[in-house]
Parts: structure tokens; sequence; C-alpha cells
């Protein structure tokens, strides 16, 4: 990667799951590389949604190289996912058109919750898992398939864990680490945050800075896709063997099916 940028860059990790990611500096220089990221960078950067992307490269191998101006920031706490800006940068990244039709012209197909049923079956086939909670877990979610149909599609970034926001010195926010995005219903990214960092309560709220109401059908959707997402972190933890996680996740699965969130 030094050899590719040129004299006096020095190139290091920048961490994360990959190892695809460095971080290069020259001087007072200092810009956020990545090998083979979102083909859609372009169009996130463009719509201020990730760091401003300064040039893409593609190396001999065919790998493409991808330059984003380094910022000077941190991850948002736990606690301030409450607050209205991510409610908002949310709803402008479920609202974006031109990020949605990159989606589809890349040939993106929609993950419909049809699609997500049988993707877990097969991963509870392939890892012959045999367990009375997780099959309780499959049994509601293919009880509820007519019930949770919604035709509004939209990206969902579908890891909005609190350490991929991230808040320049201006107080600018960015949601980043886009590899695992696809299009499917709001409710997918909408409940998984919610249930992970805003009390109940709170819901109402926070949905109203999104800009809906929190209706009946917003809430078994959420709910469902919250079930499927941690019957998938199982099987996640279960193929690599990370038994402590899998008891963890199943009595999460639990409380979510033993729990009545009908008002």
């Amino acid at each position: 990667m030094e050899m590719f940028l040129g004299d006096g860059w020095k190139v290091e990790p920048a961490g994360g799951a990959t190892g695809e990611a460095y971080i290069a500096q020259q001087g007072d220089q200092k810009v956020f590389l990545k090998r083979n990221s979102s083909p859609f960078l372009a169009v996130l950067s463009a719509e201020g949604i990730v760091p401003k992307l300064l040039w893409t490269k593609r190396l001999e191998n065919g790998d493409v190289v991808t330059a984003q101006r380094w910022v000077k920031g941190r991850e948002l706490k736990a606690y301030e996912m409450k607050e209205r800006k991510v409610a908002e940068l949310l709803a402008k990244i479920h609202g974006s058109s031109e990020l949605l039709d990159m989606f589809k012209r890349i040939g993106n197909e929609p993950l419909s919750p049809e699609v997500i049923v049988d993707n877990l079956r097969v991963q509870l086939q392939l890892n012959q898992v045999e367990d009375d909670i997780i099959e309780t877990g499959m049994a509601f979610l293919a009880s509820q398939l007519n019930d949770v149909s919604y035709d509004h599609y939209v990206v969902c970034h579908c890891d909005i864990n609190h350490n991929n926001w991230i808040q320049d010195e201006g107080e600018q926010l960015y949601l980043i680490d886009w590899d695992g995005a696809t299009v499917a219903d709001p409710a997918l990214d909408l409940g998984l945050l919610l249930y992970s960092y805003i009390p109940p309560e709170e819901w109402e709220d926070w949905i109203k800075e999104y800009g809906l109401l929190l209706g009946e059908s917003l809430r078994e959707r959420m709910h469902w896709y919250v079930v499927s997402q941690t019957i998938s972190v199982i099987l996640w933890h279960y193929e690599r063997k990370q038994f402590t996680e899998v008891d963890k996740f199943k009595e999460y699965l639990h409380s979510l099916l033993v729990e009545d969130y009908k008002e």
C-alpha cells in the first residue's frame, strides 16, 4: 500500500473485522484508505452520510482502493443514540432515493421476510443446529410472515451499533461501515436501534423525531426483525464455537418471545 501511494507515506492498519482498512499519513496530511469498499461510497459521500470521498483507484490485481477525508472525531456513546441527530440522519438515509437507485442498479435484491426465513433455515441445516428456543423463534417468524409484509423498501445499514456513528469536531454526524447494507424494510434498522438503545417508553418520541408515528404495524415489524436478527447472531456465534455468546443471545431470544409488546 505504501508503494502504491508513493514516497513519504506511512500506512498502518485501521483495525476492523475485514482487515481491509488503513490510515495513511504524510506530514500533516492524513487519509482513510479502504480496499474494495462499498460500491456506492460516492453516493454516501455526496449526501454527507460518510466522510468525503477523495479518490478511487484500481490496483493491478483488480482491487479498488478508496481514500476518504480523515475525520478527527469520536464514536457516539450508547446513551447518545437517543439524540435527535441520530434519528434525523437515519431518516435521511432511509429517505434517499439516490442511494436506493444505486443499490438497484448494482442488482441488489430486497431482503424480504421470506428470504430471511429461508436463509436462516439453510444456516440451521448446514450447522445441524437443533434447539428448542431457536425452533420456537423460527415458528414465530414463519407464523407472522403475512403480518409483516411491507412493500416500501429502503437502503438499510443493518449494523447500527453506536461504534459506527462518528461525530467530528464540528459535531457533524456520520454513519460508517456500509459493507453489510442492503435493501429492506426500514423496520430492520429501526428495530435494532430502538431495542438496543432506547427505553420502550421513549420509542414514540424517538420515532416522531425520525418522522413517523409509532403504529401497531411498525411495532410488529420491528419486533419480527429483532427476533430474526437475534437468531442470526446466535448462529454466527455458533459457527465460531463461541458458546458463551450463544447462551447469552438465546436468553435474549427467549425474552423477546415471551414478552408482550402490544399496548
